[in-house]
């Protein structure tokens, strides 16, 4: 079961109870911005999240991933892969 459209485990997120984020699956807009590039790039495809995406991972998700301010040392593609069934 996928939690988020970038691999990011909404579960484990330190930000979700104090923003009472309920996870990008299930809202239109994140709390922190006007919109999220990934968010956008997954729903306009119609696919659950990157991993099912043909392009994955991308030079976008790759960034995001490995950005010190949002990243996760990539731990978000290889949510992506297992949510994907280990493509």
């Amino acid at each position: 079961m996928f939690e988020s459209r970038c691999g990011l485990k909404c579960s484990e997120c330190k930000y979700r109870e104090i923003m009472k984020c309920t996870g990008c699956t299930n809202i239109k807009k994140p709390y922190w911005a006007k919109g999220c590039p990934i968010k956008t790039c997954v729903e306009g495809k119609k696919l659950d999240h990157c991993g099912k995406c043909d392009k994955f991972p991308c030079k976008q998700l790759h960034e995001f991933a490995y950005d010190p301010a949002t990243g996760s040392e990539g731990t978000r593609i290889e949510n992506l892969t297992d949510w994907a069934g280990g493509l």
